[in-house]
């Protein structure tokens, strides 16, 4: 345990509540400016007489705003009681609740990894899946892996000495959790999995430029009924979404025909009964993700050349200005899983169309660009456009929104700073067509999709091959469980396949 009690580094979220109480309030309520700000800058700290919940005294609670690289803002508070000495800081998000969720997942493989920061907002839910703890909503935390994992084990070391001498079985139930735990803080027992999951959205996991191999990922989500109403964004129980949703800021829409809406209708086959076109526009009625007010789900069927039908959707509405849009693959679940390589070699292969399917893993070795299953949803564009995509989707996630010229801010290491700017450079020169690269897709459930201008010929710079999916990705897949054959006694049972034979290699 020596080990353990040795000094740790400073916290983020330590230094700004060091900065925080080093501030002064004056006497006139107003906060005092830091030397060198302009005079009309706004106060930085609020401050504001509270109750303290441990000796029932008055204290002191200052509310501070800040800006988290990679992230938004947030509001830091620091709780003081004179009376009694007692102590209590809090985090919360200073932004608005995000369109969809998101779920953050880190294999923790080195110690670098431990210094990694990590927002846990009060609506987030943080699991060490190794383990099978979970931390529940709640308080809400500005801290790095190690201090949160930290926390985890002063939590369950609390108490342990008079466990131990009253119930023994649990003392020891909870030392078996207690050792590998104490590990992780002394950086022995890699790897591990944190997963951060958010229906607000409002939580974070810094990411790397070196992150490879589904080390980092970060799913975002449409929220469910019960998690909008959790989050205060209304019962969706009263705001059914009528069929004809009329715009509010004078647009007509166009899209023919309507869907009945089942919740309004007594025919609950309604969506059953209609026949969905290749070509035709539909419009389904559906609450928002965002605000949970009625909204319109305009769905298209489209037939691609030498591969099969997709769902084309797009969700919008008029009341938030929510926008999203997805891709779906119809068809059979095929056999075997499929690689499709691309070789990128001048600006026209640009313009070729892509399909990436929700659960397709790209990667570009030359550019360090890796995407996992369920990262982007489904897209369905050009591969200047996906590249494009990835772009800005990393860039939100890395930088500051509104930070144009990538500085990352002062709070941003200069080596991560580099690293991040030699990343982008390089994504970049793939954009424009001036570097030459191997696109990887790899879909255990072929639904993704390159195109071949020359088909049906061959092209020299597409290649695809089949492969066999492991179990574990069948088990993710839900595949192990699906059932579609009749058996002898009219249930259905799990079709038998044929072992695989590999094709007989040309010589």
């Amino acid at each position: 345990m020596a080990d353990f009690e040795r000094a740790a580094p400073e916290s983020p979220f330590e230094a700004l509540k060091k900065r925080v109480a080093g501030l002064t309030v004056a006497d006139d309520d107003s906060t005092s400016q830091e030397p060198g700000a302009e005079a009309d800058d706004p106060p930085v700290v609020d401050k504001i007489e509270s109750l303290c919940i441990s000796c029932e005294e008055n204290g002191e609670t200052r509310l501070f705003l800040t800006k988290i690289p990679y992230f938004r803002e947030i509001i830091i508070m620091s709780f003081k009681c004179d009376h009694c000495g007692f102590e209590n800081v809090d985090v919360q998000s200073a932004g608005q609740i995000q369109e969809r969720g998101a779920k953050y997942t880190l294999t923790v493989a080195e110690p670098d990894d431990m210094e990694r920061q990590i927002i846990k907002s009060d609506t987030a839910v943080l699991r060490l899946e190794n383990l099978d703890i979970e931390v529940p909503s709640g308080r809400g935390r500005l801290t790095n892996i190690e201090g949160i994992v930290s926390e985890i084990l002063k939590d369950l070391e609390s108490g342990q000495r008079t466990r131990k001498k009253e119930d023994p079985e649990l003392w020891q139930k909870i030392d078996d959790l207690v050792q590998p735990i104490l590990k992780m803080v002394l950086n022995q027992n890699f790897p591990f999995t944190i997963t951060l999951d958010d229906p607000s959205g409002n939580s974070w996991i810094e990411p790397a430029s070196k992150d490879k191999d589904g080390k980092y990922r970060r799913a975002e989500y449409p929220r469910t009924r019960e998690q909008n109403e959790a989050l205060g964004l209304g019962n969706t129980d009263t705001d059914q979404p009528s069929a004809a949703q009329e715009p509010s800021n004078g647009l007509t829409a166009h899209v023919v025909p309507q869907v009945p809406n089942p919740t309004d209708s007594t025919d609950t086959d309604a969506l059953e009964d209609v026949d969905i076109l290749a070509g035709q526009s539909y419009s389904i009625p559906t609450p928002c993700p965002g605000c949970t007010k009625p909204a319109h789900m305009n769905l298209q069927l489209l037939n691609i050349p030498y591969f099969k039908q997709v769902i084309v959707s797009a969700v919008i509405c008029l009341s938030c200005n929510y926008r999203t849009s997805d891709v779906k693959t119809g068809g059979e679940i095929p056999r075997f899983g499929k690689k499709i390589y691309l070789d990128v070699r001048e600006p026209m292969d640009l313009q070729r169309d892509i399909l990436k399917s929700e659960t397709c893993y790209l990667k570009i070795d030359e550019i360090d660009v890796e995407v996992a299953p369920g990262t982007m949803g489904g897209r369905f564009t050009t591969v200047e456009g996906l590249l494009t995509q990835i772009r800005d989707d990393t860039r939100g996630t890395v930088f500051d929104m509104d930070d144009e010229e990538g500085t990352g801010g002062d709070s941003m290491p200069d080596d991560k700073r580099q690293a991040w700017t030699r990343f982008f450079d390089k994504l970049d020169q793939a954009i424009r067509g001036e570097l030459q690269y191997t696109i990887l897709l790899e879909d255990p459930l072929a639904n993704s999709y390159v195109q071949n201008p020359w088909a049906p010929e061959a092209d020299e710079r597409l290649r695809e091959e089949e492969y066999v999916r492991s179990e574990d990705v069948e088990d993710d897949l839900g595949l192990s469980d699906m059932k579609t054959m009749v058996g002898a006694d009219g249930g259905y049972v799990k079709e038998e396949l044929p072992p695989y034979e590999p094709p007989d290699e040309e010589l």
